[in-house]
């Protein structure tokens, strides 16, 4: 017992020394998770509930048949969930700026036998994105490593359809953690509306939503 309790201390310990490193690392410009850490990002945060996979999952109030962009997927954590929410019918894009969590996010789709995940290599504000193409979005822990965030919202906001959903997730564990305010005013800059909070100011899940129709992106 003794032995399980030294492992998970080093473990914790671990983490908070890549958290620091990472941290500080990331004050002169943006470093997104390196894929060789990429098993860090697959476990679910031991100290908050809100970083889960699943209550992320359950809060994004899927249906069979939705279109959903995971940007900035890394491993696939969410979109092998999510893919599996949204059924054979629905389709998942799985996005990522590194070929590495790509590859991997590939892997678990495959051992999973999910053939609704698309993969798409790059970042953001690139316009590979569409306009009024996805039912929801997500971004866990990503919005930080965006070189022009404004931009980068103003996309996704594009991309979704009349009334859809973006939901944003923040841990301030992460070096590149955005407070509710900023994210809030960045939304709010592009035309989201606030549709939902979970959390508390240091890890929280807000979703975001696209008006109905007749509402266009602001300039």
């Amino acid at each position: 017992m003794a032995t399980v309790a030294y492992i998970l201390l080093g473990l914790v310990g671990l983490i908070g020394l890549v958290a620091v490193i990472w941290r500080v690392g990331s004050r002169r410009r943006s470093v997104p998770c390196p894929v060789w850490l990429r098993w860090l990002v697959e476990l679910d945060n031991p100290f908050t509930k809100t970083n889960r996979a699943v209550v992320i999952v359950e809060r994004l109030e899927l249906e069979p048949g939705m279109v959903v962009l995971d940007a900035g997927c890394g491993p696939g954590r969410l979109a092998i969930p999510i893919a599996r929410q949204v059924g054979p019918q629905g389709e998942v894009v799985a996005m990522d700026i590194q070929a590495g969590m790509l590859e991997r996010a590939r892997e678990k789709a495959a051992a999973a036998n999910l053939a609704n995940i698309r993969f798409l290599e790059g970042g953001l504000g690139e316009g590979k994105l569409g306009r009024n193409r996805f039912d929801r979005s997500v971004l866990v822990t990503v919005l930080g490593e965006v070189p022009d965030r404004e931009a980068a919202l103003g996309e996704i906001f594009d991309a979704l359809k009349p009334g859809g959903i973006l939901s944003v997730t923040e841990l301030i564990f992460d070096p590149h953690f955005q407070s509710r305010p900023t994210v809030e005013r960045l939304a709010r800059s592009v035309g989201f509306r606030e549709r939902a909070f979970h959390g508390n100011r240091i890890a929280f899940t807000l979703n975001l939503q696209k008006p109905h129709e007749g509402m266009t992106r602001r300039t």
